[in-house]
C-alpha cells in the first residue's frame, strides 16, 4: 500500500510564507556531511539574502563546515524559529535543500555581495574583511515548506 503525498501543491499563501522566512530570517541551521563520511554535521551561521532574494552567508575557512562544503557543496538550511508560547511543531519552518557556491574574495561579485551583506547586517562590518571570510551562496534545489500542522508544501526554486 503506497504511502499519501504529505504535501500540499504550493499556492500564493506558501509562496508567501516562504519568502517572507527567508528574508527575515537573521540565521539558519546548516546541514554538511562531514568530509571523508557520510556522517551529518549541523550548525548555526548568520544568514542575509542577495538582491534575488537568495539565501547568502559569510563564512570562514577555518570553520569544519566551509572544508565540508568545499569537498562536497550540496547540504541543507533550515530556516524558521519556534515562537515564545505553544508547541515548536506548530511554528512555520523551511528547509531549503541546495548547493552551495563559495564565492572568491576579491572580484566583482564578492563586492556586490559584502555591499548588500552590509547594509543588512551591519555588525558584521567588524569581520567581513578578515583573510579567512568569504561568503557563500546557496542555489536551492527545492524546499520543504511547514506551515503549522497538516501544512507542507514542496517549493520550487521558481516558488521561492
Amino acid at each position: 500500500m503506497a504511502k499519501p503525498d504529505p504535501f500540499q501543491p504550493a499556492d500564493d499563501a506558501a509562496r508567501s510564507l516562504a519568502r517572507e522566512l527567508v528574508r527575515d530570517a537573521t540565521h539558519a541551521a546548516l546541514a554538511v556531511l562531514r568530509p571523508g563520511t557520510t556522517l551529518p554535521s549541523v550548525t548555526r551561521i548568520a544568514l542575509a539574502t542577495d538582491a534575488k532574494g537568495r539565501p547568502v552567508s559569510l563564512i570562514s575557512d577555518l570553520a569544519p563546515h566551509t572544508q565540508a562544503l568545499t569537498d562536497n557543496p550540496a547540504c541543507a538550511l533550515l530556516i524558521g524559529e519556534p515562537g515564545p508560547k505553544g508547541d515548536p511543531l506548530t511554528h512555520p519552518r523551511l528547509t531549503l535543500h541546495c548547493s552551495a557556491r563559495l564565492i572568491e574574495r576579491n572580484t566583482p561579485e564578492h563586492t556586490t555581495l559584502r555591499d548588500r551583506y552590509l547594509s543588512l547586517r551591519p555588525k558584521v562590518k567588524l569581520y567581513a574583511d578578515f583573510a579567512d571570510f568569504r561568503f557563500v551562496t546557496f542555489m536551492v534545489t527545492d524546499g520543504l515548506l511547514n506551515g503549522g500542522f497538516g501544512k507542507a508544501f514542496l517549493l520550487t526554486p521558481k516558488d521561492l
